[in-house]
């Protein structure tokens, strides 16, 4: 296979990648928030919402890939910038859903279909993770580089969810829901105030 056609192939994986994490994200998201909304659960919500600003950033990097766009074009930054303020509005909507519970003791009840959920997520977003990174340095892309690291912090976000959600099913800790949901807040106002600050998708070192 020649250079160009090998670099072609490789980028094709890549839009694969992201497409596929993509629709993963959309699923997840409906799915947490449906099960959230079902059992009281402001973990579940926060962590579905938060799938569905991600969706939104890898349909940014998708569209990104397939048009070549320069790194850090205007419309790359407008669209960063949207997403930050999207992520901080969130953080602040959970945040006070979080505390509210913990203030009126809020008890949600079990979802097993949430810690399902939880669980395939910790399994497969650091395999996709790591799939991107090795793929962003074939191709060079820092795009895709940003986009692997926010499937990993999805990945933290899985593993926050699942010990709050295990907590209240397993040992009725029902206040480990919305301490998880404030662990989500965190990384939500984290990840927006950098989005909105760098106007970049993912803060790169």
């Amino acid at each position: 296979m020649t250079a160009p056609a090998a670099g072609a192939s490789l980028a094709r994986r890549a839009n694969w990648l992201v497409a596929g994490g993509v629709a993963y994200n959309g699923l997840e998201g409906v799915i947490s928030i449906g099960a959230g909304i079902v059992a009281g659960s402001v973990a579940l919500v926060g962590f579905g919402l938060d799938s569905a600003i991600e969706v939104s950033a890898g349909v940014v990097v998708l569209l990104h890939l397939v048009s070549r766009n320069d790194e850090g074009s205007p419309s790359e930054q407008r669209a960063a910038m949207f997403i930050g303020l999207t992520f901080m509005a969130l953080a602040a909507y959970v945040g006070y859903e979080a505390v509210h519970d913990l203030a009126s003791s809020s008890k949600p009840d079990a979802s097993y279909l949430g810690i399902g959920l939880a669980i395939a997520s910790l399994t497969l977003m650091p395999i996709l993770s790591r799939a991107k990174h090795d793929l962003a340095h074939r191709i060079n892309s820092r795009a895709l580089e940003a986009e692997s690291r926010e499937t990993l912090v999805c990945s933290y976000l899985s593993g926050a969810l699942l010990l709050g959600l295990a907590a209240n099913a397993a040992l009725g800790w029902w206040w480990a829901d919305p301490v998880a949901a404030l662990i989500i807040v965190a990384v939500l106002t984290k990840e927006g105030w950098e989005a909105f600050t760098r106007k970049e998708l993912c803060c790169l070192d």
